[in-house]
């Protein structure tokens, strides 16, 4: 019982302004909250169960800085997706589902690599236990994600949903960039590399943009 409740109060509070409780808070102004929560719950079981079974054993195979590129660069990705939006007709499955699974993907690769997943790495360590350890750091998870969602029901209803996809894309894209700064190797960031990347980015994001305007 004190791994479980360790874990759950020590991920909510470390989820506080996190990068996941800010998509939690964009998600939620763009799709349905029980969706978003869903999402959240299985791409945090999963990876958490990682973390505590496997990842103390990752970076002897697959280099963290790795991973963390990879998660970053997706997240550019899922940026410049949400810019173009999606032209799906009808409540078939893919419209249903497809939410779902963007979340569940998103959070997923947002938590590699990420405070939370180390910390469940070092709370396994510590008290030697699974289960309630996975348990509570999913559990507090959920809850510092509750609050994101709650906070976006809320400014997605007031806010115009062309404001709302564009503030979705860029605090995607500002923590893609972000990781990105962080995981590649600080003597390839000199100022030219990283202000012709924001640039690119950023035309990217017009380019993207017209295009959407033209479907």
């Amino acid at each position: 019982m004190t791994a479980f409740l360790t874990s759950l109060v020590f991920v909510v509070l470390a989820e506080m302004g996190d990068k996941t409780q800010l998509l939690a808070m964009a998600f939620a102004m763009q799709y349905r909250w029980q969706t978003v929560m869903w999402g959240v719950c299985a791409a945090t079981l999963l990876n958490h169960l990682l973390a505590v079974v496997v990842g103390t054993y990752l970076t002897h195979f697959i280099p963290m800085n790795y991973v963390q590129i990879a998660a970053a660069a997706s997240f550019i990705l899922f940026g410049l997706w949400t810019i173009r939006g999606d032209k799906l007709d009808g409540e078939d499955r893919a419209t249903r589902y497809g939410p779902f699974w963007t979340v569940a993907i998103a959070f997923f690769l947002a938590e590699m690599g990420d405070k939370t997943q180390f910390a469940t790495i070092a709370l396994a360590a510590q008290f030697n236990a699974i289960i309630p350890v996975w348990m509570g750091t999913t559990s507090g998870m959920i809850i510092a994600d509750a609050l994101g969602i709650v906070i976006g029901i809320v400014l997605g209803k007031k806010i115009p949903e062309r404001i709302v996809k564009w503030a979705a894309a860029v605090i995607f894209i500002f923590f893609g960039l972000f990781g990105l700064y962080e995981a590649v190797p600080q003597h390839l960031l000199s100022a030219p590399v990283i202000l012709g990347s924001v640039g690119a980015v950023i035309l990217l994001m017009y380019c993207v943009s017209r295009l959407g305007a033209n479907e």
